[in-house]
């Protein structure tokens, strides 16, 4: 059974002076957060962009994923800590998301890091998200096992 979301984005004027907002349209866990163009190339001043949602959507991934993936090899995770860096460029006059680099942090009672690395690596691969990623943004994984 396949299941869909919604989100929705509002935007006012140019795109180098105007701005927007976006809401999460399913859920409504966040309504109205401002998007502007200096946020996404320039600091983000209080507004998100396009590339920090994305951001936040690879790392939830890729953490449900890694606790799905420990837990099959009967390592279920205590606690994952995932962040995501997301790198948008102008690559020869076009903006492009190019890359997407994970690191996590994982306490994971009876892992080895050897086999926590394994692990983050399948789910750097087999997350959805990385999987609509892939062949167009360089994935990465950096994989921590907490003592």
């Amino acid at each position: 059974m396949a299941t869909t979301r919604t989100a929705q984005a509002i935007w006012n004027g140019e795109l180098a002076t105007g701005s927007g907002t976006v809401s999460a349209v399913s859920s409504a866990t966040f309504r109205d957060l401002p998007v502007s163009w200096p946020a996404r190339t320039e600091q983000p001043d209080g507004r998100t962009s396009p590339e920090e949602l994305l951001a936040a959507a690879h790392a939830s991934c890729f953490a449900m994923a890694l606790s799905a993936g420990l837990g099959r090899a009967g390592t279920p995770p205590t606690r994952l800590e995932v962040s995501a860096t997301v790198t948008f460029a102008n690559v020869n006059g076009a903006w492009t998301v190019t890359e997407s680099r994970l690191s996590v942090t994982g306490t994971v009672p009876g892992a080895t890091a050897e086999s926590f690395r394994q692990a983050a690596e399948g789910a750097k691969e087999n997350c959805p998200i990385s999987r609509a990623l892939k062949g167009n943004v360089q994935l990465s994984v950096e994989a921590h096992l907490a003592s």
